[in-house]
């Protein structure tokens, strides 16, 4: 590893175009080279100036790297020499949206988070407590409105402004290719805070750039269900789930690998398993993930275990019955400290009490626990999806009226998912999923669940070929 000779320049090798950045500005950035294979490192500077780790780019490649791969509370700053210091710095995602900025001179002060928009580390904030302004540029290629104003809930929203996601006003990086003026679009930064009353020309930029974005808008995708695709369009921030079904049908087995789906396109998930040890569920996730036998495969029992930890899944402790207080401040607590997306419930049941209580009491902490979950989910814009048992075992459909409790689980929710099992009581029967409730677009239907012992998948059959597998091929051969 060597500093890069003084008279050269980097290259950023892109999609559409080549850039050159001058030395000096690598220089400025403590640049690191390194020749084989051709990589640059960026030092991660904390609260007290120490480097605590490294941003990596290569020439061939759009995507950086971070090492370590969690819990580093640094970033990557820039400060143009000779220029007043205002207090105002620009935050950005990834090393290339930090370069084209340098590249143009567009702000005096540009800041690179640790892990781009996967979460915003609690440990960073005291290195930006300083600054009086933050613009935060997140482009429109992710979720970035929304997690614009996730981050800035922890950065104090007062203070924070964000480059809306419209089609002129893309990432820094792409924007840059586009030969954008980077100085004029941050002059159009709007500060994120509103006040309790707002006006139509406010929310006018958000429904422009609702329409223009409407993948993003409509949510995550699932890779191993097309069917909820069509039918839910997506999975969204902010909304509320019911999973239900009878004793036995594989709630918590479908949940496990649809939950999965999620975090392994980066969407950060909290699991709440109050029925079953966390030690079985990942395993569960584990070989729903690899989509083999571990027990026939415990050679690569760590290959695939690497793979499995780089995954954004968290796990809560509890195990039997909780109280609603206690599950709410550790629910809060990591969707703070980890930006978590997705929280996962299993089951509801479970805080609501010893069995003895009334049937009248035990309705009213029901109720009392679905709004605690719908005020969370909107409040930190978090999707909340609760498994809750039938009211009881049927012999014919399950509806939204079968859930147990009132009426207020099916009114809250935004989505009810139900669990048909019909393989004993119709010799032909069949084990679907049911779409009872789309508030989103209304689209209704069901989706066949077949069971793969040996994956411990429901995953539909006409599904793309598994990215797992490249990733755990490459470990392997890393070895």
């Amino acid at each position: 590893m060597r500093y890069l000779p003084g008279n050269s320049k980097y290259i950023i090798n892109g999609a559409s175009e080549i850039r050159e950045i001058p030395q000096q500005d690598i220089s400025q950035l403590s640049g690191i080279y390194a020749a084989k294979p051709a990589l640059l490192y960026f030092p991660l500077i904390a609260f007290g100036n120490n480097v605590v780790g490294y941003k990596i780019i290569s020439s061939e490649s759009e995507l950086d790297q971070t090492l370590p791969t969690s819990n580093v509370g640094g970033c990557v700053i820039y400060r143009q020499k000779n220029t007043r210091n205002d207090g105002t710095a620009v935050v950005v995602p990834t090393i290339h949206d930090l370069l084209a900025l340098v590249f143009q001179k567009a702000a005096n002060t540009i800041i690179c988070l640790p892990y781009n928009l996967q979460y915003l580390p609690q440990q960073l904030l005291p290195s930006l407590e300083n600054f009086k302004k933050l613009i935060l540029w997140f482009g429109n290629d992710e979720p970035s409105w929304y997690t614009a104003k996730q981050f800035a809930k922890k950065l104090n929203e007062k203070r924070c402004s964000f480059v809306r996601p419209i089609g002129t006003q893309p990432r820094p990086k792409l924007a840059a290719d586009k030969d954008y003026n980077l100085k004029n679009i941050l002059t159009n930064a709007q500060p994120i805070w509103h006040k309790s009353i707002t006006t139509f020309d406010d929310l006018r930029q958000d429904i422009l750039c609702d329409l223009q974005n409407i993948d993003r808008v409509q949510g995550v995708k699932w890779k191993r269900y097309p069917t909820l695709n069509r039918t839910l369009k997506g999975h969204r921030r902010g909304e509320l789930t019911i999973l239900t079904g009878p004793t036995g049908c594989g709630k918590t087995t479908f949940m496990s690998e649809y939950s999965l789906d999620l975090a392994m396109q980066g969407v950060n998930t909290l699991w709440g398993s109050f029925e079953i040890r966390n030690a079985r569920l990942a395993k569960t996730m584990l070989q729903q993930m690899i989509e083999v036998s571990l027990e026939e495969n415990l050679d690569q029992f760590n290959t695939y275990a690497d793979v499995f930890n780089k995954l954004p899944i968290y796990f809560m402790t509890f195990h039997g019955q909780q109280s609603i207080k206690i599950v709410m401040d550790a629910v809060q607590h990591a969707t703070y400290v980890h930006d978590i997306a997705h929280v996962i419930i299993d089951n509801m049941q479970f805080m609501m009490g010893v069995s003895e209580d009334s049937k009248t009491n035990r309705f009213w902490k029901q109720d009392k626990i679905i709004e605690e979950f719908r005020n969370f989910a909107t409040k930190y814009n978090c999707h909340v999806t609760l498994v809750i048992h039938p009211r009881k075992e049927r012999d014919d459909e399950l509806t939204n009226s079968s859930i147990f409790g009132s009426a207020k689980a099916s009114q809250e929710a935004d989505n009810v998912l139900i669990i048909q099992d019909k393989r004993l009581t119709n010799i032909r029967g069949k084990k679907y999923l049911q779409i009872t409730k789309n508030r989103y677009s209304g689209d209704l239907g069901i989706m066949i669940m077949e069971f793969d012992k040996t994956k411990l998948s429901y995953a539909e059959k006409k599904k793309v070929k598994s990215e797992v597998k490249e990733e755990v091929k490459k470990a392997h051969d890393n070895e």
